[in-house]
């Protein structure tokens, strides 16, 4: 019989330590992040992190508490990762895209005492959304603070088992639910992506992704393991991202397929493309043209696709030398990890059979902050056939499994969106209109699009439909929800149709959709 308890693998390999030692084996002069204003060597980096997690430690001295960030790329985003876990605390990270709805949301759940960000986001915040806060300020001032205290931490000694970090990602349903990473999750995250990727000191990283994402965060992480430098980009346009691969000599770029497709696009001159020595995806399949498209565009650079889930960090990727003979594979497991393909009573699959992914091993979370009842949907025992054991993710997505042993990807089991490289709720789209006033029903549906993977349509039963309504039901979405989240259209009906259940017909919407 399987057991609920929780148990820690035996770890193969390097030493785990906590988060904040990334950044001690850097050499002193070699640069490791590059900023708009100049740039931070490892002895710039070392300092800047022992400096504000000794302010970090001085106005916050419980140990464990939460400290949020809402803001866009730059020295204190970077930064906090680190500083917060040598601290003892708890780093929340608001994605910046989020509208005052969302972020209040996270702070409330995460219970967050601090929350540094930037000034015009935190103007949008109430006295209700920040009463659990102690303290709210701008990011300029919190590390203008730390310079002038200097009370420097020097490297901790945290139980790698420790809770550094919480991740807030959509669920199927609902408001975005905290996800729990230890240190020794982004530890080994970071040496698994940095080894299987073979970043070297030499390597400068562009990162584009947001930091509040899984792989956004690892951008960091990995680079800065392996001695590397990273440049933080916040970009408004695909040629932001060129110009960003040339000032900063550039050899390592991470995005998504929607990111791609656009860049895709460029007119890239040969000597910016021949910068790029790794191209790395993840947050959705890239199409076989697209594949094709950028071995044409950078032939020196190796392709990786990958998949990674929040709950268990990253999964698998795709060995470079096969994404030509095998360009919409996920490929296999990445060092650290172990994915089954299971079917519903737990047993492997045959080779083509399709089957539910489930990752086994150190780089599985610690479970959904204060959502226990979650927490055991997804955080269950592995199956009997796992080497390491323990608690595993079951993933809810379908693949299958070749005789060659990769992956593909089949399908989702929940309803979850997958838009532009963002997990979205269709729940919370839906929560939106209904709280507009202006719909009776409503609901949204991820529908295949070439450039977004999926794109979000909504359907809505309307009080009293006309122009002027289908107007004002746009601008207060606008309003309330992020970008990413925005429908791309909006279906008006008299009624929707109802199951044998009495609940609305998804699965009919979605294939009148699609037809």
């Amino acid at each position: 019989m399987w057991s609920a308890q929780r148990t820690v693998p035996t770890i193969p390999g390097p030493e785990i330590r906590p988060l904040d030692h990334l950044v001690l084996t850097g050499a002193d002069a070699a640069p490791a992040l590059l900023l708009r204003g100049g740039t931070l060597s490892y002895k710039d980096l070392r300092a800047r992190v022992a400096e504000l997690s000794g302010w970090l430690s001085h106005h916050v001295p419980e140990p464990g508490a939460r400290v949020a960030s809402w803001a866009a790329k730059g020295e204190l985003t970077c930064l906090l990762p680190l500083a917060a876990a040598r601290a003892g605390l708890v780093h929340v990270p608001i994605n910046p895209l989020l509208k005052r709805g969302q972020a209040a949301h996270i702070l409330a759940d995460s219970g967050a005492r601090l929350l540094i960000g930037s000034p015009a986001r935190l103007a949008t915040l109430t006295g209700d959304d920040i009463a659990g806060l102690y303290r709210m300020l701008g990011e300029d001032e919190a590390l203008a603070e730390a310079s002038a205290l200097g009370a420097e931490l020097p490297p901790s000694a945290a139980d790698p088992d420790a809770l550094a970090a919480i991740l807030y990602t959509s669920g199927s349903t609902g408001l975005p639910k905290g996800v729990m990473l230890s240190h020794a999750n982004l530890w080994l995250g970071a040496e698994s992506v940095a080894g299987y990727l073979a970043l070297t000191p030499q390597d400068r990283t562009l990162a584009v992704l947001p930091l509040a994402f899984d792989y956004g965060q690892n951008q960091l992480l990995s680079t800065w393991y392996a001695g590397g430098a990273v440049a933080p980009l916040d970009y408004l346009t695909p040629r932001d991202v060129v110009k960003a691969i040339a000032r900063h000599d550039i050899t390592t770029l991470a995005a998504v397929p929607p990111l791609w497709v656009q860049l895709a696009e460029l007119d890239w001159p040969v000597e910016i493309a021949a910068q790029l020595r790794r191209l790395t995806n993840s947050g959705g399949a890239l199409s076989i043209p697209l594949v094709r498209r950028l071995r044409a565009l950078f032939p020196a650079a190796r392709l990786y696709a990958m998949y990674g889930l929040t709950e268990a960090f990253r999964s698998t990727f795709l060995d470079p030398a096969l994404i030509d003979a095998h360009p919409t594979s996920m490929g296999t497991a990445i060092p650290h990890a172990e994915v089954l393909v299971v079917t519903s009573t737990g047993d492997i699959t045959a080779n083509d059979e399709e089957g539910e992914l489930v990752h086994c091993g150190p780089l599985v979370a610690q479970g959904y902050w204060r959502d226990p009842e979650r927490t055991a949907e997804r955080f269950r025992p592995a199956p009997p056939d796992s080497h390491y054991g323990g608690i595993a993710v079951w993933s809810g997505d379908r693949v299958r499994r070749d005789r060659d042993g990769l992956l593909y990807f089949a399908g989702r089991r929940d309803a979850m969106i997958k838009s532009a490289g963002n997990r979205i709720s269709p729940q919370e789209i839906e929560e939106a209109a209904l709280a507009t006033g202006l719909v009776a029903e409503a609901v949204a549906l991820g529908v295949p699009d070439e450039r977004l993977g999926q794109a979000v349509h909504l359907i809505v039963q309307g009080w009293q439909h006309s122009s002027e309504t289908e107007l004002v039901l746009k601008q207060k979405l606008l309003q309330e929800l992020p970008n990413f989240m925005q429908p791309k259209a909006i279906h008006w009906r008299g009624a929707l149709p109802l199951g044998p259940n009495g609940k609305i017909d998804r699965t009919l919407l979605a294939t009148e959709l699609a037809g």
